[in-house]
């Protein structure tokens, strides 16, 4: 099992995030995953194949998605959160903007919360995480899941998204969250051009000036697409590459879809980052 904790002072390799996505409508894997059995066989199996975390969402945040109600969101996560949790020893993640959600997912094992709006959208999540002394992912994204891809622009996009993280990672610790129990990300295709998401590749380090480790969910995503020409499916060889320069810039937990291809391409690339340190 993945010592959060002790990975927090150490961080001596990159974590993997397998993503689990109960939901009929994500950009991906939207219906794959969508029942219980099919849900937890693939949380074990991404398990299997090295993921340190496995995070579980109940609610798109594709472009143009729009919000379904908590109640929704547990329905769909907590079942699968409690069977993941009694037969792996994979550090659980709850991907959710609602405290109400959160919640329940603390409650049945989740130590981790994955929110794209950085505490902004529920203002019971800042406090809910401080009292359970939970893990936090703090997100940039502009805009909102249904409006964040129209034009968005930026005057220079590294420096805005970096002091936006440090200005939500301030709001978290005033809450009561402590510093070492937060993960900056910042929020490739939330709100980005494929130049933008380029732009942030080659700066993963620029985000975490404050000693906040830094993830990275590239895994499948449009510019990629934009770059190789091909649909979601057929962007697996895409990812790997961008996995890697990430890891070779910075990156200390890849947000992935495909966990073994995920492992070995952060093995490789940190193995040559702390060779070349």
């Amino acid at each position: 099992m993945t010592d959060l904790a002790q990975w927090m002072r150490n961080r001596d390799h990159v974590l993997i995030m397998g993503v689990l996505n109960t939901t009929p409508d994500s950009f991906y894997d939207g219906g794959r995953y969508d029942t219980f059995d099919r849900a937890v066989e693939r949380g074990l199996r991404m398990a299997a194949e090295g993921a340190d975390i496995l995070d579980i969402g109940g609610e798109s945040t594709r472009p143009g998605s729009h919000p379904i109600s908590a109640q929704q969101e547990i329905d769909r996560v907590v079942p699968v959160l409690e069977a993941l949790h009694a037969e792996t020893d994979a550090v659980l993640s709850i991907d959710t903007m609602k405290a109400a959600v959160a919640r329940e997912a603390l409650a049945v094992g989740a130590t981790l919360v994955n929110d794209v709006s950085a505490l902004r959208f529920d203002s019971k999540m800042p406090p809910l995480i401080a009292e359970r002394d939970a893990y936090v992912i703090l997100m940039h994204m502009l805009g909102t899941p249904d409006s964040m891809q129209k034009a968005p622009a930026y005057d220079d996009v590294i420096e805005e998204i970096a002091d936006f993280l440090d200005e939500r990672r301030r709001v978290a610790e005033g809450a009561g969250i402590a510093h070492d129990r937060i993960v900056l990300d910042p929020g490739i295709g939330f709100g980005k051009t494929s130049a933008h998401n380029l732009a942030i590749l080659q700066s993963v380090r620029r985000f975490s000036r404050t000693g906040s480790p830094v993830m990275i969910g590239l895994s499948r995503k449009s510019f990629l697409g934009a770059i190789l020409g091909v649909p979601a499916g057929s962007r697996l060889v895409g990812t790997i590459a961008a996995n890697a320069i990430a890891v070779l810039n910075g990156a200390d937990i890849l947000r992935v879809h495909d966990v073994k291809e995920g492992r070995q391409a952060a093995d490789v690339a940190v193995r040559l980052r702390t060779q070349n340190a």
